[in-house]
């Protein structure tokens, strides 16, 4: 919609799929049509929203490239420009430090904060208590922020593709019907995923999984969970030796089988606590990007796959 100085043909933005996406993210070239809505998205689960709502009348950037820990990502000169001339910028406060720095930065007319479209809780301390324990510990260590994992939890998430939706009906009038049948749509698709997770989960041996980072408190919360997690919210933070001796004891005391790493982040304090504590390993991916290694090709497979790991890993019946 906005006047660029470079154009992609029109055959090329046609072909442009899900699986792209975030491929062009770092091509100023990839942001040239200027008959479309431009949106420049901060990372995979905004791309996805604003791609399924926008549908054709949208073209979707992505700040994060496949493979990127979004928590690291910097902001380039030429991203900066990008987000200038975009039409829309849609994003995360608090996940991505960079991105809410230039965003707030830019003139753009349009910022859509999907913090501010759901509820943020703060999860506290990623660990809970056996009878008998006290309040002291590692809940202390824990740094008390609030969780920003919220697409994880297809409830929260249908809350954002929602109210994004409302945002590009006022954004860009013309195709607003569009955008409401589309918003619709994937609302009715993310309800179905939470219908399957609810029956996939509630019947099962132990309630309790050990993850990498807390990156699924939301999704243990919705159904009746308990997420233990080797990090924090930062998924580079070391675990202290005591955290790991911890939750050796902690998978007898629960029966927990299985321990979950994840594709963007090294799996080797995962895996050497697994062989400590005679554990099985398995990917529960936390949806921050997709690349070839992911077990699904967007949103709604891999989290089918996410699924089916955590049947297997809880017993579920």
């Amino acid at each position: 919609m906005n006047v660029r100085r470079r154009l992609i043909p029109a055959a090329a933005a046609a072909s442009l799929g899900l699986g792209s996406l975030t491929a062009c993210s770092s091509d100023s070239a990839a942001t040239g049509n200027t008959e479309k809505f431009d949106v420049v998205a901060s990372f995979y689960p905004m791309a996805f929203l604003a791609e399924q709502i926008g549908g054709d009348h949208a073209n979707v950037t992505s700040l994060t490239e496949p493979g990127q820990e979004p928590h690291d990502l910097e902001i380039s000169t030429q991203q900066r420009a990008q987000l200038e001339e975009a039409d829309a910028a849609l994003f995360l406060k608090g996940l991505q430090p960079a991105v809410d720095e230039a965003v707030s930065q830019t003139g753009i007319k349009t910022k859509i904060d999907a913090a501010g479209l759901t509820t943020l809780e703060d999860h506290g301390s990623t660990e809970h208590e056996h009878a008998g324990e006290g309040e002291e510990g590692h809940a202390e260590e824990e740094e008390h922020a609030r969780d920003p994992h919220i697409w994880l939890d297809p409830v929260k998430y249908a809350e954002v593709a929602e109210g994004v939706g409302k945002a590009f009906e006022k954004a860009d009038p013309d195709h607003a019907a569009d955008y409401k049948k589309n918003t619709a749509a994937l609302v009715k698709k993310l309800n179905g995923l939470n219908g399957e997770f609810e029956n996939g989960l509630k019947d099962s041996k132990t309630k309790v999984f050990f993850t990498n980072h807390a990156a699924f408190g939301y999704l243990a919360e919705r159904y009746g969970l308990t997420q233990e997690a080797i990090s924090g919210l930062d998924p580079e933070s070391e675990p202290s030796g005591a955290r790991v001796k911890e939750l050796q004891q902690e998978a007898k005391a629960d029966g927990v089988t299985t321990v979950f790493y994840e594709t963007l982040v090294s799996d080797k304090t995962a895996k050497t606590l697994a062989k400590d504590a005679k554990l099985k390993t398995d990917v529960l991916d936390p949806l921050e990007g997709i690349t070839d290694k992911s077990r699904g090709d967007d949103y709604f497979q891999v989290m089918e796959a996410n699924l089916k790991a955590l049947q297997a890993a809880l017993g579920a019946k």
